[in-house]
């Protein structure tokens, strides 16, 4: 007999009486005994009443019992054959083969698939039943992992297309990270990097996912002892197992998988395992290798669109902040684009214009204008034009027209009413200053001749004093225009202290008396007795108030009043000067303290004048930290009032 073979004299007596009752269809089966003696399955021989006969080495071996313990033991102390062996046995000698859970003599429980056939005599009764059992604990397994991958792969898909489906990016990496997490079986998934410009590298935590169990877990202090391992091999996974842990969490393992040209440091996906080993197979790690490649797609997807956003959002404010209209359009003169701030006089949203044709905006003139005749076809050549006017609006425009490629440019439109009134300032006050310049030089050189030729001394003081005045005219003029300079550069400092202002304007008023004498003007001064105290600077408000008073003077007819009233409000002294002259129209108000400005009935009165003093009590009084308002009626008189600050 084979030693895979249970000796019949070993066996029970009542167990070895059934074997011999059946022993001659036994050896008479000899395929079954060949089957039973050779074969490296485990073979079990079953009686009809499902106790064991007997088993061959392999199953011993499996099961863990000698040959005396397993014989007549009951089938269902090591395996549950259930309804489907009574089946069996009831339908005859076919074979079935099914997968049962078997226990082995330690306890053990190993997955097994089980065939089994009932043996018949030559009358076809079943004499005994023959049980084939193949160990399928390392299919089991497989089968486990492959399921596993599977279904990871299905949440990390899944998870991933709703990241990239989403609008917003970077609030679904959590949610991924949380899928990864659960999937693996991790209870703290992290996306990090190692800040490398410091002098000391830094761990910075940038997405993260922990367990509700975990929430206390302190991924930075985790990853920190790491980190000059990582930094030396960069593109290296980092595997570490038995890490001393928190209270919660006694020892952990870590995976850090490196995401390669995603973060703009060094960036890695971190995998924290409660189990303590990270014994992973070839085919997890590859799951999780490539979860990171889709993280990392996903966070380089985030780099490009918060680039372009930055890129966009920069444009757009510098588009905004342009004080001009832009208009980009196309060969067939269809709009493009339309950007200019709500404050320019052509705003139109560009909502309201984009898609229209030029030419159904402007007239098809101005716009054939704009374009030049360069660019009637396709956009060849820089175009500027300067000076134009649009039906629907009052001010002056110039137009720049930059080709970006054959098919569309680039028009830049500019208001420059400003411009053209300045420069209109400009020549009037260069005509103006040429004027008062070559007025009193040419009588200094009049006067020079008299005086050379002689005269009697009445007429020489005569000559002297006209001189005198006609080099102080002079002088004055010069004075103003050196001032304005230094204000509009800042090279004018003022100072800002408390003062009693009632002895200013005693000597403002004095200062122009030869003046308001001359046409019999009375300047009254209304103030208070005590003294009044701003913040200020003494001789900067001379030249305010003469200046202003000056101007009431020569704008007032002869014998009328100047008055000169100081009053009070909320923190601040009011100083007005009024005259009863020609006053000021409406729309030249506005432009009063420009540069160079003169009102129309001014100059048609012939009224000398350089246009540049009220722009300088302007820039004192504001530099002084007050402000200055003017009411005025034309024929009846003008207001000029000076806020200034009160002193404590």
């Amino acid at each position: 007999m084979d030693d895979k073979t249970i000796p019949i004299k070993a066996l029970p007596p009542e167990i070895r009486a059934k074997l011999e009752k059946r022993k001659t269809n036994w050896e008479v089966d000899q395929f079954g005994r060949a089957l039973f003696e050779q074969t490296g399955e485990c073979v079990f021989i079953i009686d009809m009443d499902l106790r064991y006969l007997t088993a061959n080495r392999q199953a011993l071996l499996l099961l863990g019992y000698n040959e005396r313990e397993i014989a007549g033991m009951s089938v269902s102390n090591v395996i549950s054959m259930g309804e489907l062996l009574d089946q069996q046995i009831s339908t005859g000698d076919q074979a079935n083969i099914y997968e049962r859970i078997l226990k082995k003599k330690d306890g053990t429980l190993i997955p097994v698939e089980i065939g089994t056939s009932i043996v018949s005599n030559e009358n076809g009764l079943p004499i005994y039943i023959q049980s084939i059992v193949r160990d399928i604990s390392d299919r089991k397994l497989t089968e486990k992992i492959l399921k596993k991958n599977s279904r990871i792969l299905s949440v990390i898909s899944e998870a991933t297309a709703r990241l990239f489906r989403s609008p917003n990016i970077e609030s679904g990496i959590s949610e991924v990270l949380g899928s990864l997490g659960n999937v693996l079986e991790m209870f703290c998934c992290v996306i990090f990097e190692i800040e490398q410009f410091s002098a000391t590298p830094q761990v910075h935590v940038k997405y993260r996912w922990t367990e509700y169990s975990a929430v206390d877990f302190d991924m930075e202090a985790a990853i920190e002892p790491f980190v000059n391992r990582m930094n030396l091999e960069p593109d290296a996974v980092l595997s570490e197992i038995k890490i001393n842990g928190t209270k919660s969490i006694s020892e952990y393992s870590f995976l850090a998988i490196p995401i390669q040209g995603t973060l703009g440091s060094r960036g890695f996906l971190g995998l924290f395992d409660r189990e303590n080993n990270l014994s992973w197979l070839i085919a997890e790690f590859d799951v999780a290798q490539t979860a990171t490649n889709l993280i990392g797609a996903a966070l380089q997807r985030i780099q490009y669109e918060e680039t372009i956003r930055l890129n966009e959002f920069r444009n757009r404010m510098i588009v905004d902040a342009f004080p001009d209209l832009l208009i980009r359009i196309n060969s067939d003169g269809l709009i493009l684009d339309y950007s200019s701030s709500p404050n320019h006089p052509l705003f139109i949203h560009r909502d309201m214009i984009s898609g229209k044709k030029l030419v159904e905006t402007w007239p098809e003139e101005i716009v054939s204008m704009i374009l030049g005749d360069a660019n009637k076809d396709s956009f060849t050549a820089d175009f500027w034009l300067e000076g134009f006017q649009l039906p629907f609006s009052s001010s002056v425009y110039e137009s720049r027209l930059h080709p970006i490629n054959p098919h569309e440019a680039l028009i830049i439109v500019r208001d420059i009413t400003d411009m053209v009134r300045l420069n209109e300032m400009k020549t009037d006050f260069i005509n103006r200053a040429s004027h008062e310049l070559r007025t009193p030089l040419t009588a200094v050189i009049l006067l020079a001749d008299l005086i050379q030729q002689g005269g009697t001394e009445e007429e020489l003081q005569e000559y002297w004093r006209i001189l005198r005045g006609e080099l102080t005219r002079q002088k004055n003029l010069i004075d103003r225009l050196l001032m304005a300079g230094r204000l509009e550069s800042g090279m004018m400092k003022l100072e800002n202290v408390p003062l009693d202002i009632i002895p200013a304007l005693v000597d403002s008023i004095q200062a122009v008396k030869p003046i308001a004498n001359k046409k019999y003007i009375e300047l009254i001064l209304e103030a208070p007795q005590d003294p009044v105290n701003i913040i200020g600077d003494n001789s900067a408000l001379q030249q305010v108030f003469i200046n202003l008073v000056t101007n009431a003077t020569k704008f007032s007819p002869e014998g009328g009043k100047v008055s000169v009233a100081v009053g009070f409000s909320e923190g601040f002294v009011d100083v007005s000067v009024t005259d009863q002259g020609m006053g000021i129209a409406a729309d030249a108000i506005p432009h009063l303290f420009e540069k160079f400005y003169r009102a129309k009935n001014v100059t048609v009165a012939e009224i000398p004048g350089s246009g540049i003093g009220l722009y300088i009590v302007k820039s004192i009084v504001e530099e002084l930290g007050g402000k200055i308002e003017v009411k005025s009626e034309l024929n009846k008189g003008t207001t000029f009032m000076v806020r200034l600050r009160q002193a404590a």
